[in-house]
């Protein structure tokens, strides 16, 4: 990868970077699928974060995109880490991160991880029910734990309420227990959905949860961390808030909300560091006709990376370029694009509008797809997932 990849091509959305644009993407000497991430991209994305936010430390939702130039990228930012798993914490202990300044967010672990953990250095843990606490306890003795809180999380594409978070009732009684096993009541966390529509959301949590924190008061527990999540959105093909205006909302319901400023204000932004700033290649690799409609198939599909686009049942919609030259001048079809395993379900767009020229040997640029796409992927029916690549400030192939 050279510096030759600058530059604006037109028509491309807002969110697409002028370095990753087709034309320019054109001259990577490197089979399709790959996917390439503009590290520069990143780190503007968490300056902007931050910008809008002062006082939020941001720690990176590393599932969302683990690769160590991300990490590396994120960290030389400033920002900490969030992990949901022992085998998370051991990427950042290979690439020098201190385990003291990461957050072991997953309300449910293994017994074994939360050791090892504990062994490691980490110290605050996240939970949800009294099993919970009794794991930590039994395992990371003296640790700091910080409750999950349920939350109205019905704007977001993808609620979490059903599988976690514990009642704002049950907090006192759930701190209780934690003091009485010997940990140390440290804070809340929320979630209010993965990709988070409104800013209201935020304003509803934080209310929330300063209710808790009064209530908390009662009992002489004073929280130390107000964790805001994730959730934080990235544009695809429709408008979301500008971080801009989630930090307005969120800066006033801190303000006005809370009974008390705890010493931390965290949050863990995934999705919106990392989707915008990555494109995908796929090739095309088979056009047909079944039953009337025009069916691309494509070298990558949703178990090679796509899985967003059949986990909803209205989609998940990337902006999408091709290679035919004058892509959006020329006339086009609709398709239904679908990947290389033989599973039917493997199908990601319906009704997709592409150059009706398309065919073998083209090539389709996704856009925003730095999110939930290699951490996804596999190789599943022997096709191998996108190939990592990068340009930017540690960047170059």
């Amino acid at each position: 990868m050279t510096a030759a990849l600058t530059g604006l091509a037109a028509a491309l959305p807002a969110s697409w970077p002028a370095s990753l644009a087709p034309d320019r993407l054109e001259v990577i000497d490197v089979p399709t699928p790959y996917l390439v991430t503009d590290l520069d991209a990143v780190a503007r994305r968490l300056d902007r974060f931050t910008a809008a936010l002062p006082g939020v430390r941001a720690f990176y939702a590393m599932k969302c995109n683990p690769a160590p130039e991300i990490l590396h990228t994120l960290r030389a930012g400033g920002a900490s880490f969030e992990v949901a798993s022992l085998g998370e914490l051991r990427v950042l202990e290979r690439l020098g991160a201190d385990p003291a300044e990461v957050l072991y967010s997953n309300p449910v672990k293994p017994p074994a991880h939360i050791a090892a953990a504990y062994a490691a250095g980490l110290w605050r843990f996240s939970f949800d029910s009294p099993n919970e606490l009794h794991k930590i306890a039994g395992h990371a003795p003296g640790s700091a734990v910080y409750l999950r809180l349920h939350v109205d999380d019905s704007a977001s594409s993808f609620p979490l309420s059903r599988k976690f978070g514990a009642e704002p009732h049950e907090a006192r009684e759930l701190f209780t227990l934690a003091r009485r096993l010997g940990l140390r009541p440290y804070g809340l966390t929320f979630h209010v959905g993965s990709q988070c529509a409104t800013t209201a959301a935020w304003r509803r949590a934080i209310g929330l949860a300063g209710r808790v924190l009064a209530g908390l008061l009662d009992d002489g527990v004073r929280l130390e961390m107000l964790d805001l999540g994730g959730g934080f959105p990235a544009r695809y093909t429709a408008g979301v808030p500008p971080i801009e205006d989630i930090g307005t909302t969120v800066r006033a319901a801190i303000a006005e909300l809370l009974p008390y400023r705890p010493g931390l204000i965290a949050a863990e932004p995934g999705r919106h560091l990392v989707a915008e700033a990555a494109v995908l290649a796929a090739g095309v690799i088979g056009r047909e006709v079944r039953a009337g409609q025009n069916w691309l198939f494509l070298d990558v599909g949703a178990y090679q990376g796509l899985m967003e686009t059949i986990q909803l049942p209205s989609g998940w919609d990337f902006p999408v370029r091709s290679s035919v030259p004058g892509h959006g001048l020329v006339p086009e079809l609709t398709f239904t694009v679908t990947g290389p395993s033989c599973d039917s379900s493997d199908t990601m767009f319906h009704g997709l509008a592409l150059p009706a020229t398309i065919d073998v040997g083209d090539v389709l640029y996704l856009g925003s797809a730095g999110a939930y796409t290699l951490s996804y992927a596999s190789a599943f029916n022997g096709f191998p997932p996108p190939a990592p690549l990068f340009v930017g400030r540690s960047g170059g192939t």
